[in-house]
């Protein structure tokens, strides 16, 4: 458990001043406020924070900033004991003697002597026995802390502050249906629903605080109750990172042998650039500078984000990408790729809410999609991220998954979201899809839109199957304010393709070009038929034109004509600017024409 993490030893505390943490601001209000007495904090629950002396784990963090008069802090863990100071240990003991002898506190030592002392000390010791009995039995223990606040509502002035760790594995989700879990956790979840849903105690003065890394892995008896509310702990920030940073510098400075892993210049782009980290993972990337004898480089700190970021999410949920090639290197397209350096990408590089949210690319399979918007990636110099696969097989881990995955996102400065075949990666929200579908699909929505993240996350959708993408994805607001289509190559564009495609061959001439545009192919000639077509020309090069003209002739592509003629329709007809059409003085009539035909495909079954 994260208590058992040793803190960080600080050189000199004085040196920086204290972080005001919103989450422990919202915590507070809503403990003085009564707002909830059962409160889950979830998140970033594994990292350090800062108490003021030393950057410790969560839970010696809240027991240090919650250290005042009139609360008594319990803390248990599972497998491990029930932690009470020893002065709130003796009230404690003393409460619950009194509480099951029917006596005040104050009197006990007077019932001691003139009355009968051993059934208070006899309760005493039945006190120290639930302690120790909850080591190892976290049935007990929960049932011994629901017994405490009793006590405590009936004898005590003070109030507990009861934090319990590894809520999701006590209370464990499974997959929602109680009647699965064995005996042992049903009785812990039966425990604390009647626990929490006593009027008695969301109405008093003691608190209880879960601590799970997502509320989702608590059972859904416990975390869906009303009464129940929650607290998200946000990934580092920028000034957080730097008041870390800055800490460990001085902490390192003061051990003899140790450089300095930071450069003065450093202190300017290294909190920036590892956003996304968590402290643990850049303390490690300080520490292992520092002992090296070297300052922290660019490169390194890059591949420690990704290294983390793939991490904590899974190598088949995402991965890095830096792609290398740029718009230069794409062949045609032209009218496309003026539009794109001319308001695509500025309009991306923008900081607030002036910047695009994103694209959605729609065009037939083999038009070229991902290879022109990968370039367009390279071109923003901007970490890519490529999202491979948000759903998991287990039953609330897809939620676990999405909150890691928007904490990240939420933590980074700049990143872009690359999504190929989105109409399967992100589903629909209708009555036939699963409800963790449709809970899947609302976050990622909700998630384009978010303010908060508008000009600092890029989405770029691709798919070939722009109508089976969600109707909510593509709405103005989110990639609907653009769906841009990747169309086959035509008229100019079409023969710098064919030029581009035989020019390996060392035959080609314009009049090889024009015959090929005009008679040797057919129309529609995909961007991935012109390159699989170079590729044999390249390993069998053509001795003559007759050769050349041989094999070309010998080409013939799959038959899955009338699948792309659908994909194209769908793309003219969803794409958002007239100007990206192949014909931006297109009629009404002829939009209708397409949805017509659409529709003609649709009854040959094709989709």
């Amino acid at each position: 458990m994260s208590t058992s993490s040793p803190p960080v030893t600080i050189r000199d505390p004085a040196t920086l001043p204290s972080i005001a943490y919103k989450f422990f601001g919202q915590l507070a209000r809503m403990i003085n406020a009564g707002q909830s007495r059962s409160i889950v904090l979830s998140g970033n629950i594994y990292d350090l924070y800062f108490d003021g002396q030393q950057y410790v784990p969560i839970v010696p963090f809240l027991t240090t900033k919650t250290k005042v008069s009139g609360i008594i802090q319990v803390v248990y863990e599972l497998n491990g004991p029930i932690r009470i100071s020893d002065e709130d240990r003796a009230k404690l003991r003393n409460a619950w003697a009194a509480w099951k002898t029917g006596t005040r506190p104050d009197s006990l030592p007077i019932k001691e002597v003139v009355g009968d002392g051993s059934q208070i000390e006899l309760r005493r010791r039945e006190f120290d026995q639930y302690i120790r009995d909850a080591i190892g039995n976290a049935t007990q223990a929960l049932e011994f802390l629901r017994q405490l606040t009793i006590c405590s509502r009936s004898v005590l002035s003070e109030n507990l502050l009861i934090l319990i760790e590894g809520a999701d594995m006590l209370l464990p989700a499974g997959d929602g249906d109680v009647s699965r879990l064995n005996d042992t956790q049903q009785r812990r979840i039966s425990i604390v629903t009647d626990w929490f849903g006593d009027p008695a105690f969301f109405t008093g003065r003691d608190t209880v605080c879960l601590i799970a890394e997502s509320r989702s892995l608590i059972h859904p008896r416990v975390s869906r109750l009303p009464q129940v509310l929650s607290i998200e702990i946000p990934a580092p920030d920028t000034e957080v990172r730097k008041h870390f940073i800055q800490w460990t510098e001085n902490s390192l400075s003061k051990t003899p042998n140790i450089q300095s892993p930071t450069a003065a210049s450093a202190n300017e782009w290294l909190a920036p650039a590892t956003a996304g980290l968590s402290l643990h993972a850049l303390r490690q990337l300080l520490v292992g500078a520092s002992y090296s004898g070297q300052q922290v480089q660019k490169q390194d700190v890059f591949a420690q984000v990704e290294q983390f970021i793939q991490a904590q999410l899974g190598e088949d949920v995402i991965e890095f990408k830096k792609p290398e090639h740029s718009l230069e290197q794409v062949m045609g397209f032209r009218k496309l790729k003026e539009f794109l350096k001319e308001y695509f990408i500025p309009r991306l590089r923008l900081p607030d809410d002036r910047a695009l949210p994103g694209a959605a690319v729609a065009g037939p399979i083999g038009s070229g999609k991902t290879f022109i918007f990968e370039a367009v990636a390279a071109e923003l110099d901007m970490p890519v991220m490529v999202l491979k696969n948000i759903r998991s097989q287990w039953f609330g881990q897809t939620d676990v998954i999405f909150e890691r995955l928007r904490r990240v996102l939420e933590a980074l400065e700049k990143v872009v979201i690359f999504v190929d075949e989105a109409d399967t990666q992100f589903g629909g929200v209708g009555e036939g899809a699963h409800e963790t579908e449709r809970r899947l699909t609302g976050k990622i929505q909700a998630m384009m839109s978010d303010p908060r993240l508008r000009g600092r996350v890029i989405w770029l959708l691709m798919t070939a199957r722009i109508h089976l993408l969600s109707p909510d994805i593509r709405r103005p607001g989110r990639v609907g304010d653009l769906i841009i289509p990747i169309l086959d190559p035509d008229g100019e564009d079409r023969r710098e393709f064919i030029d581009w495609m035989i020019k390996p061959t060392g035959l080609s001439t314009p009049e090889l070009v024009q015959w090929l545009d005009q008679e040797g192919l057919e129309k529609d000639f995909s961007s991935a038929a012109y390159a699989a077509l170079r590729s044999q020309l390249k390993a069998s090069p053509p001795k003559d034109k007759a050769a050349l003209e041989f094999v070309i002739k010998d080409f013939i592509t799959p038959a899955i004509g009338p699948t792309r003629r659908y994909q194209t329709l769908q793309a003219l007809v969803n794409c958002t600017r007239r100007s990206l059409l192949p014909d931006p003085s297109v009629t009404d009539e002829e939009r209708a024409q397409w949805e017509q035909e659409i529709r003609q495909l649709e009854l040959q079954g094709i989709r």
